[in-house]
């Protein structure tokens, strides 16, 4: 009986080693009471099993966007225990995915201690896209200068180090590894070691991927990233022509463990500091702010053209006119002269 009860024991070790292995909060569940019992096996009431299918977790282990549609999908939000990764198909959406990396760093500053948070990258990273402006993250993000800090590494083997001692640290509130590509030093085991780290430590890992295709990780969520139109600014007033309104993200779930591939609209309220999710279908965001509804292209060949409002005033005299005649007549060159973009160039 002594050995049953240690060969039991050692498969629910097992098991929930390969829960956090795979990014799965295992279900708890009670011992039921009068349940047999074995006399050399003393169960405990917060015994961890792991059950086929979507495993229960609780609220507060994920990290709410707090668009009502993709929090769903993602059954909670992304987790915070966890490597998350944020995906740029093309190098111009470099831009994007920093936004939308540092909107979910000031949901986390908002919602816990105002830890600070450690970003890495290579120089090549760097270089390309370039440091967040100081300025502008206090005023859109409510992040201080102070809090975010920078790991410039010259190659990737030493970035991936510096990001896995970083995840084990329970003194920063998240971690940011940026990289660019496909490179094959981060495998499938690098991604494992650094989401094994972040469950460890209790805090969020994300890595930020340029101009990247999917390929396996271990990070249960996988999220693609592309800048979206901004709508006009809110005024008293209306909506003011012309101007450019909130940050906007086209946010695809590319992998996720409880969700669908789905895509969402989302934009950052930079007082606020919160998401709101955009409603095509209603012209509407979920607060209930109209969408600018003009268009900017043109129609198709065989639609229809909006054509343009008509001038008060004519620059020159309608054709066909006397007076259009005689100037036409005035303007033209006399038989001797020649127009001077019709002289050939001199070479000196």
């Amino acid at each position: 009986m002594a050995m049953t009860a240690v060969a039991r024991e050692t498969v629910f070790a097992l098991r929930r080693q390969i829960a956090k292995i795979e990014g799965t909060l295992p279900e708890r569940l009670e011992v039921p009471v009068g349940a047999p019992v074995d006399a050399d096996l003393t169960l405990k009431a917060d015994l961890t099993f792991v059950r086929r299918g979507l495993a229960v977790a609780p609220q507060d282990a994920f990290l709410q966007t707090g668009a009502t549609r993709l929090d769903g999908a993602l059954s909670g939000g992304l987790p915070k225990a966890a490597l998350n990764e944020i995906h740029g198909t093309e190098t111009r959406d470099a831009g994007a995915v920093a936004g939308f990396a540092l909107s979910l760093i000031s949901l986390i500053l908002k919602q816990g201690p105002r830890l600070p948070v450690l970003w890495v990258g290579t120089s090549e990273i760097f270089h390309e896209a370039g440091f967040p402006y100081a300025r502008g993250l206090h005023s859109l993000f409510g992040i201080e200068p102070e809090q975010l800090l920078f790991s410039e590494a010259p190659k990737l083997v030493d970035a991936l180090w510096v990001t896995e001692e970083a995840a084990r640290m329970t003194a920063l509130a998240a971690v940011i590894l940026e990289i660019r590509g496909n490179p094959q030093r981060l495998d499938l085991t690098a991604t494992r070691r650094l989401h094994a780290r972040a469950q460890n430590a209790g805090r969020p890992v994300f890595l930020l991927r340029q101009a990247a295709e999917p390929e396996p990780t271990a990070a249960p969520v996988r999220l693609i990233l592309s800048p979206a139109p901004a709508t006009a600014r809110e005024t008293i007033a209306g909506p003011l022509a012309g101007s450019i309104g909130r940050p906007a993200f086209t946010v695809t779930i590319g992998k996720s463990r409880t969700a669908l591939p789905g895509q969402f609209t989302l934009e950052w309220n930079p007082d606020e500091h919160c998401f709101e999710e955009r409603w095509p279908q209603k012209g509407r965001t979920e607060k209930g702010r109209a969408e600018n509804s003009v268009p900017v292209v043109p129609a198709s060949r065989r639609g229809k053209d909006p054509a343009a409002a008509a001038g008060a005033v004519l620059a020159f005299p309608a054709i066909g006119s006397p007076d259009a005649i005689s100037s036409t007549a005035r303007d033209q060159p006399s038989p001797g002269e020649r127009a001077a973009h019709l002289s050939p160039r001199r070479a000196g």
